[in-house]
């Protein structure tokens, strides 16, 4: 059943709005500030814009420029003590949010607007089941009865793509993978069929396919029922797929603002020319090494009266010294740049940075790691401790790594990724198969060689909030091992601790802070850095790069290459992102439900797929270039993912296969060479 059509009430909610035309969402001239030891840093200055009935607004932008404080003050959810709005207006639906008290708010978030978070784990409540945080807005909001929640509950996690939804309302936020966690803040969102949905960061931790699902299903209730959206994200594919309009920001400020097309062919801003320039392209070939803004965003506490790109941007002249307005530009977008006349007459253009890739050398040596026939089974349990399964979370998955390689393991959220991680670095035992280390088995390793394998085996993991102490600061997170294994003399802890935050773009000062006092981003980086202290010579990269904005990512990518050739680091680099993995990756494992499906270096695997999975997750991933992807069909898998415990007999991937067979249904296919060096388990090729 469509979202859209299951609230008889809101339609009714619907013909009380104010005049047809006007905005839903109109945002005038906002500050918003925030009390800190170091002074009031001016994290929002001067923002504008308006959000229509329907329409779909991209806010894009580096980690601290504005984004999500954006979108916090718009739901009114700063500190009390230390965030405040001195000035602006923020006008919904008619009302002045900021007029509002606090009874009157609360009524409005959740039925009228809704929010989705980046953060998904510090989001939902720990102790309460998924159950019960589903049915709350339903109760509050529509006055739903328990049943007629339970019954919305289960559709809503059916709609998001979460099977066994029955099941699945008794567990915990604990008990759901990252990307799980994210599909049920989508489905809490969703629930009242808000008037405006916020989305931060919504896709993150959503692998391609889930992500064109739960887009595409928001894109068309923001159709039928007049919904607007708000869209926070790094994704520029998303942007280009979904975004009616783009609002670029930079250091508090607007840079670039207006219609999607004009500004992904023809930006008029600096900014925004370099941050199209550092994204890796599916639809193109690996070239050199990724192209990068150069530099930090500036410090809000501190900021400038000049132009607050200029320290990065390669085009600055005199003028630059003084804050540029919003500019009307030749395309009818806004700029925040003084050149951007000489922009439009192709006078200015971003050279292209240089420098070499990485040259991945043959496999001569003996591998880092390999992985042989390894398997994980979990015992599923209900009330009371009561067991009612077994979850056959990773089958039979082998593989090899070799120093100096990246292997690129994608798939969709469930599929065993993490878990085969996991069991890498022996946070899991495996039920049966070997993990060999450097010529060791990690299996019958001693601990003194587990001691020695944990220096060397580092991990990045995805959700960096949950992975940092909240109870240390940044320079004691990332000098802790500095200290336990004595990599360098106790006086130079801290110049190595400010050397590796400048390593993964951050300040030094950023070593007195708490993990709560830094964005999403910026935690990710944390943990980087972290990973990078060890110097290790293996690293499990799980989502290493999703939670970063795309011109910080190109500096991590390049920063783990250039790490990678020095060093002769070998990465397992786990992630949704197929761009990234194409552009850093040597070869690319395709996993689906437990079982590897495709095996190939990175060009066939793009070029020439031969697996019916592999080719569904190409076609789900979007490109940044809203002309090829506003002609595309939306290319969404079919059917529902399989519950772990009753899986398909035969080939896992047979319940949504566009080729099924009856023989699929009751032959599992081997994982079988079709072409030198290319692997692919399916009866079909």
């Amino acid at each position: 059943m469509n979202v859209a059509e299951t609230s008889d009430d809101l339609r009714e909610l619907r013909d009380t709005r104010p005049e047809v035309g006007a905005p839903l969402l109109e945002v005038d001239d906002l500050h918003t500030q925030f009390s800190t030891a170091r002074g009031i840093v001016r994290a929002v200055e001067g923002v504008s814009f308006t959000v229509n009935r329907g329409e779909v607004v991209a806010i894009v932008g580096e980690s601290g420029s504005g984004k999500s404080v954006t979108a916090l003050s718009i739901m009114r959810l700063l500190p009390r003590l230390t965030g405040k709005i001195p000035k602006g207006r923020i006008m919904f639906d008619g009302r002045s949010l900021l007029d509002l008290d606090d009874e009157q708010m609360r009524q409005i978030r959740g039925r009228d607007i809704s929010m989705i978070f980046q953060e998904p784990m510090t989001s939902l409540n720990p102790i309460l089941t998924i159950g019960l945080q589903i049915k709350e807005p339903l109760q509050i909001h529509l006055g739903m009865t328990d049943r007629e929640a339970q019954d919305r509950s289960i559709e809503l996690l059916q709609l998001v793509g979460i099977t066994d939804p029955e099941r699945r309302l008794d567990q915990y936020p604990h008990q759901f993978s990252g990307g799980m966690r994210q599909r049920v803040m989508i489905a809490i969102g969703l629930a009242c069929n808000p008037k405006l949905i916020i989305a931060d960061e919504p896709t993150t931790a959503l692998d391609v396919t889930i992500q064109a699902q739960i887009l595409e299903l928001m894109k068309n209730l923001s159709r039928k029922l007049d919904i607007a959206l708000i869209i926070i994200t790094h994704n520029l594919g998303v942007v280009a797929r979904y975004a009616d309009r783009v609002l670029v920001m930079y250091a508090a400020r607007v840079a670039e603002q207006g219609p999607a097309e004009a500004v992904f062919h023809n930006p008029r801003h600096p900014y925004s020319m370099g941050l199209l320039r550092s994204v890796p392209r599916l639809d193109r070939p690996r070239g050199g090494k990724l192209e990068t803004i150069e530099g930090l965003p500036p410090n809000l506490a501190d900021a400038s009266a000049a132009c607050r790109f200029a320290p990065r941007c390669p085009f600055r002249i005199a003028v630059c010294d003084q804050e540029p307005p919003l500019f009307v530009t030749d395309t009818g977008s806004l700029s925040r740049c003084h050149r951007h006349e000489e922009i439009a007459s192709g006078k200015i253009t971003w050279s292209a940075a240089g420098g070499a890739g990485l040259n991945f050398a043959a496999n001569t040596e003996a591998p880092v790691l390999s992985v042989r026939n390894l398997t994980k089974n979990f015992a599923a349990s209900g009330g009371l401790r009561r067991a009612v399964g077994m979850v056959r979370a990773v089958q039979d998955v082998s593989f090899s790594i070799y120093p100096g390689e990246t292997l690129g393991l994608v798939g969709e959220s469930g599929c065993g990724k993490t878990t085969v991680g996991r069991l890498i670095l022996r946070l899991e035992e495996p039920t049966s198969g070997e993990i060999h280390f450097e010529g060791v088995n990690l299996s019958t390793a001693s601990p003194a060689e587990l001691k020695a394998m944990r220096r060397k085996v580092q991990v990045i993991f995805q959700d960096p909030y949950s992975s940092l102490n909240p109870r240390m600061t940044v320079g004691q997170i990332i000098g802790e091992p500095l200290h336990v294994y004595k990599i360098v003399d106790g006086g130079q802890v801290e110049a190595r601790v400010a050397e590796l935050l400048e390593n993964v773009g951050l300040r030094p000062e950023m070593a007195e802070r708490y993990p709560h006092q830094l964005s999403g981003g910026q935690r990710q980086r944390v943990g980087i850095a972290r990973a990078l202290a060890m110097e290790p010579s293996f690293i499990v990269c799980d989502e290493a790069v999703s939670a970063l904005d795309v011109s910080i990512q190109g500096q991590i990518i390049n920063l783990l290459e250039e790490l990678q050739r020095k060093f002769k680091l070998a990465f397992l680099f786990i992630a949704h992102d197929l761009a990234v993995v194409r552009h850093i990756s040597a070869r690319v494992v395709v996993m689906y439900f437990g079982r590897i499906m495709e095996v190939a270096d990175r060009d066939t695997i793009y070029g020439g797929s031969l697996h019916p999975y592999t080719k569904v997750l190409l076609d789900a991933a979007p490109v940044p270039d809203p002309t090829i992807e506003k002609q595309r069909e939306p290319r969404l898998i079919k059917g529902e993912l399989p519950s772990h415990l009753a899986p398909p007999t035969g080939c896992v991937f047979s319940t949504r296969c566009p080729q099924v067979s009856q023989e699929c249904r009751e032959v599992v296919p081997p994982l079988e060479e079709k072409r030198p060096g290319h692997f692919a388990a399916c009866i079909k090729v």
